[in-house]
């Protein structure tokens, strides 16, 4: 590969006020599906809210966008989006109002970038979890955000949807048809209160606003999902077995959720509950399981012994939107130290991705990358992205392992820098 210089994406060009004749189009293209699942959104502390202002949004499916479209329209807004959403569409998502993003990378030119939305007075849409969620519950946030937030000195809006992943989970995508879902349009901030409200403040109320839990919502609601495989691809957030401890083993079909070590199968009822076909029901709450699993990997982190080991990899490169340019296979290692990537091409020279601890409080994932890659790891810098796939057939992983390690890795080093440099920790 002679020609590693690839053009990269001009993260610099400043953001496009959306076009005037596309904004009813957004909203025209968003409207069929927020109808189909006939969304109510509820206005909170909103009268007399105009813009400029911020615009926090959860993040479980495709339709948080058409949403949000229908909660802000006719107004102007620049979203914030990831670059692979702008593979062969980048001068319509431009045109629409996207700045382009490298997910969890230190970025002060996004910071520029929506200043200049501001001063538009327009508004700031930021999905601050940067992924969709896991298992429908709140993603880790971003300590960065109270400072964005005082820096921009316009109000803070969230908008917290419910029901978007039990109707199309990130594990499949298939469309439930769920109704009707909800969401909360709500201003937790406006720009005189945010101005004599600390960082830390701005951090907690922005956290206590995103609280939310999919799966409860649909049993407080008894919305049943008759969907015959609602379950399959559960195993890919729930790859350890709460009953043999065994990880990997996890399959699942229709609706049913196996491991192959133990042989223990669940039901997902239509209620999105799990009940265990014999024996005890270790969980029937999904969210209940997955942060069982986060709680082994905070162990073995605590305990120093954290790592995939070495796991034969080919890795793509994103350097602009144009298309994945395949680099070559390779080795990946997830440990104490964080991740180190080295991939070899067709000319035979190396190339390494390291991504140390401080430098990710998260990672982003994808199970079956558009419907046809495979699980992988998204790894980013300024100037690169590199999708990393592990080969099912030479090793055994998990990336939802990696993703909660990857956090709980973070927490550790964190808790630890606090510590030697006297700040106080609050939990």
């Amino acid at each position: 590969m002679k020609d590693w210089d690839f053009e990269r994406f001009d993260m610099q060009k400043p953001p496009v006020r959306t076009k005037w004749y596309l904004r009813p189009v957004t909203y025209i293209l968003s409207a069929p599906d927020v109808a189909k699942h006939k969304c109510k959104i509820t206005k909170i502390n909103t009268e007399g809210l105009k813009p400029p202002f911020v615009m926090l949004c959860n993040h479980n499916a495709f339709m948080d966008f058409k949403v949000a479209t229908k909660a802000i329209y006719p107004w102007r807004a620049n979203y914030v989006v990831a670059i692979d959403g702008f593979i062969g569409r980048e001068k319509l998502l431009r045109d629409v109002g996207c700045i382009c993003k490298r997910k969890f990378t230190s970025d002060t030119t996004l910071v520029k970038q929506l200043v200049q939305t501001i001063k538009n007075n327009d508004i700031a849409i930021i999905y601050p979890e940067a992924r969709y969620s896991l298992c429908g519950t709140t993603a880790v946030l971003p300590e960065s955000l109270g400072k964005l937030c005082k820096l921009l000195k316009v109000p803070v809006v969230t908008l917290v949807c419910h029901g978007h992943h039990v109707n199309s989970p990130f594990w499949n995508l298939h469309d439930r048809g769920v109704k009707p879902t909800e969401a909360e349009f709500t201003q937790i901030f406006d720009a005189e209160t945010l101005k004599n409200t600390s960082v830390e403040d701005i951090n907690k109320k922005i956290v206590e606003a995103f609280q939310y839990d999919d799966f409860a919502w649909q049993k407080e609601r008894g919305i049943k999902i008759t969907y015959k495989g609602r379950a399959e691809g559960l195993h890919k957030v729930l790859y350890q077995c709460a009953s043999c401890k065994t990880e990997y083993k996890m399959s699942s079909s229709g609706s049913i959720l196996k491991c192959e070590a133990c042989q223990k199968e669940w039901n997902m009822t239509e209620l999105g509950e799990l009940e265990a076909l014999s024996g005890e029901t270790e969980f029937s709450h999904i969210p209940d399981w997955y942060e069982w699993e986060r709680q082994n990997v905070r162990k073995e982190v605590e305990e120093g012994r954290y790592s995939t080991g070495e796991l034969p990899v080919r890795v793509d490169s994103l350097p602009n939107a144009a298309k994945f340019i395949p680099i070559g296979e390779g080795t990946m290692i997830h440990d104490m130290d964080g991740f180190r990537v080295k991939v070899t091409d067709s000319d035979g020279d190396t190339h390494e991705m390291v991504k140390n601890v401080p430098s990710l409080y998260s990672c982003h994932i994808e199970y079956e990358y558009l419907g046809k890659f495979g699980d992988c790891v998204d790894l980013n810098t300024l100037k690169d992205t590199w999708y990393v796939y592990p080969d099912p057939a030479k090793c055994e992983f998990a990336v939802t392992k990696m993703a909660l390690a990857t956090e709980e890795l973070y927490f550790a080093w964190k808790k630890e820098n606090d510590r030697q440099n006297n700040r106080f920790v609050i939990k």
